[in-house]
């Protein structure tokens, strides 16, 4: 499953974000440049994971990935 985040931020998408983690352990976050906004994948990713009660597992290029 993977989420897309874009210019309307990391809040738009944690919602879905709990609930893709409810039906699948692993869930793909793919950052927008618009989503970054000065800031790294990894802090993104960090700040997102730690809303919706979920761990990073790595991160790459635009992309995080998380697990609960």
């Amino acid at each position: 499953m993977t989420v897309w985040v874009g210019k309307s931020g990391i809040s738009a998408v944690e919602e879905e974000l709990d609930d893709q983690l409810k039906r699948s352990d692993l869930v793909k976050i793919k950052f927008l440049r618009s989503a970054r906004a000065g800031t790294t994948v990894e802090e993104l990713t960090d700040e997102l994971a730690g809303r919706v009660d979920a761990d990073v597992v790595e991160t790459r290029g635009n992309t995080g990935v998380v697990h609960r």
